[in-house]
């Protein structure tokens, strides 16, 4: 059989269901504890090789995403072939669907996608586990990417556990168009932040039922200082929360350090009637639903080698 020349994968968004800012750790990050979610809102991401060549090239068609060294695509292709000791260049093109800047993970999604697909192009023979600390060096969010699903993040972040329950639901994401830099929002919290040694309120809502009350104890501790970051993010959420709140979602609120914001839904219907509402309003509505650890693992396994 042939050798693999190029792959098309699907590269998830994720929601964060819940944050929490525990303090500054001794390396300069943030202590974190986070519920991560994965869903089917997607990007396309296309990895080719480029045998002739040693350039490594990322063509994107958003014009807010970076095609140069500081695309995290690019940074895991150029990783990933120093660690591998693999030869010839690369091709990745991306077509975004996943709200850039607006805390739904699109960039590292993309990173993740890379490493995976250059692993199997170039029969590394990794894996995701062995794709692990690579992942880690790249950025906080990108190992959770090779797990996917419902899980824990802890560390920055980057320590990952599938959680046993796995959440089912339909989710509604408000995308105002007003993109937030993550390092200005962990300035905006450093000034206020009071270092905590642990916390138990995402534990506490993994181990309990997902009745109503569950739902309540989930908080984003970066919301405040996103919206200070954010004039027209502030001015526009009430509305938006507002909106999701009464169309009968669970949970609504920012995704990671936003500008998103999502809102969980247990019924369809509800689902597309918040998002035929916020439309109404002049606000960008996308509806999606959970991906399980398995059903993520299939999604990203069944890349395609599209024809040349």
């Amino acid at each position: 059989m042939a050798a693999l020349k190029s792959l098309l994968m699907r590269s998830h968004a994720k929601i964060n269901l819940g944050l929490e800012v525990l303090g500054v750790r001794a390396d300069g990050y943030h202590e974190l504890r986070t519920m991560f979610q994965t869903v089917d809102l997607h990007d396309d991401v296309k990895v080719a090789l480029r045998p002739r060549s040693s350039a490594i090239e990322v063509v994107c068609d958003h014009p807010l995403v970076p095609e140069d060294e500081s695309n995290l695509a690019y940074k895991a292709a150029a990783a990933l072939r120093q660690f591998g000791r693999a030869r010839g260049g690369v091709r990745i093109e991306i077509k975004k669907r996943i709200p850039v800047g607006g805390g739904l993970g699109g960039g590292s999604s993309n990173g993740a996608v890379v490493l995976l697909a250059l692993d199997r192009l170039w029969k590394l023979g990794l894996g995701p586990a062995g794709l692990h600390p690579l992942a880690r060096r790249l950025g906080a969010d990108v190992p959770y990417f090779l797990v996917g699903g419902t899980a824990l993040g802890m560390a920055r972040g980057d320590e990952v556990y599938p959680l046993h329950r796995q959440i089912r639901g339909h989710i509604v994401i408000a995308d105002p168009g007003a993109p937030v830099s993550t390092a200005a929002v962990f300035r905006r919290i450093d000034a206020s932040l009071t270092p905590r040694e642990n916390s138990n309120i995402i534990f506490r809502f993994a181990s309990r039922d997902l009745d109503g009350s569950a739902w309540s104890l989930l908080t984003n501790d970066l919301e405040p200082a996103a919206l200070e970051e954010s004039p027209v993010l502030k001015a526009g959420v009430g509305q938006i929360r507002g909106l999701l709140l009464r169309e009968g979602a669970l949970l609504a609120a920012l995704s990671g350090s936003g500008s998103s914001y999502f809102g969980f839904f247990d019924d369809p219907a509800r689902a597309r009637n918040a998002v035929d509402s916020l439309r109404k309003t002049g606000v960008r509505a996308l509806r999606a639903r959970t991906l399980s650890v398995e059903q993520y693992r299939r999604a990203w396994s069944s890349g395609i080698a599209p024809l040349e």
